[in-house]
């Protein structure tokens, strides 16, 4: 094991070697305690969830439009998967987007190398998990989280779409959060990009013929799935909703009083 290895962050804190918890901030949060423990621990972690809310805003809150990619962490360099993430992050560059990861290895790193060579601004919202590593070298600017529920504040606060490559559980995570949100307009829609046909086709049809056919979703739903595997037609389709939400908001602005 490298001497990185030996390395747990957690927000402005490191960790090295018999220093690291045996639990992540999030364990200790949601993990089930004696019943007075709470008395003496929850509303101190109060604070503590209000200044990472405080440093995330603070990192973020003059971003350029952008985009959040995600994908897998597991996707090795010089690969398709790979190439596809970094082909992405340039595509969206170039077309004047920041791109926002979880600032990891895999298709991350991908989408923010291809993002940092293109000029455009590549950034990385790190979490600490017990195996996770630093922000990858192709993040421009960076902040690593202790708790998800704020890291994905952050994603969706400051993201004009979401386009989501090949990953696991994480990556599912995500992107259902995001369809979520947007069905049930807790936030203004944006659009959710999958890149990929031949690996998110098969859950597109299974959300069709299973969640559609027996009336879970509405059929107006199927349309907050766009699926592709052109980076041209994922920036085309930001683009179009983009000018379809702005014009709304232009027919929506109120008139001078009288």
């Amino acid at each position: 094991m490298t001497q990185e290895e030996h390395v747990r962050r957690a927000g402005p804190l490191t960790y090295r070697g018999r220093a690291i918890p045996d639990t992540t901030t999030d364990q200790r949060l949601l993990d089930r305690r004696g019943p007075s423990d709470w008395v003496h621990t929850d509303p101190w972690r109060v604070l503590r969830i209000q200044s990472e809310f405080v440093e995330g805003f603070g990192l973020l809150s003059e971003l350029p439009s952008a985009v959040s990619v995600f994908g897998s962490a597991r996707i090795k360099p010089d690969t398709e998967f790979y190439d596809l993430g970094v082909e992405v992050g340039a595509k969206l560059a170039q077309a004047g987007y920041a791109t926002i990861t979880g600032g990891g290895p895999g298709m991350m790193e991908a989408a923010n190398k291809g993002a940092q060579q293109a000029g455009g601004l590549s950034v990385g919202l790190g979490i600490e998990l017990p195996f996770e590593q630093s922000l990858n070298d192709y993040v421009d600017m960076g902040v690593t989280f202790r708790y998800f529920f704020v890291r994905k504040t952050m994603f969706v606060k400051y993201s004009q779409a979401f386009v989501v490559l090949p990953g696991g559980f994480g990556t599912l995570d995500e992107l259902f959060e995001a369809i979520t949100l947007v069905q049930t307009k807790k936030v203004t829609r944006f659009p959710v990009v999958l890149v990929g046909t031949d690996f998110w086709g098969g859950m597109r049809d299974w959300v069709e013929s299973s969640l559609l056919k027996h009336n879970l979703i509405s059929p107006q739903d199927m349309d907050l799935l766009h699926v592709t595997d052109d980076p041209d037609d994922v920036v085309a389709t930001i683009q179009r909703s983009h000018v379809h939400i702005e014009n709304k908001f232009e027919r929506e602005e109120p008139g001078p009083s009288a």
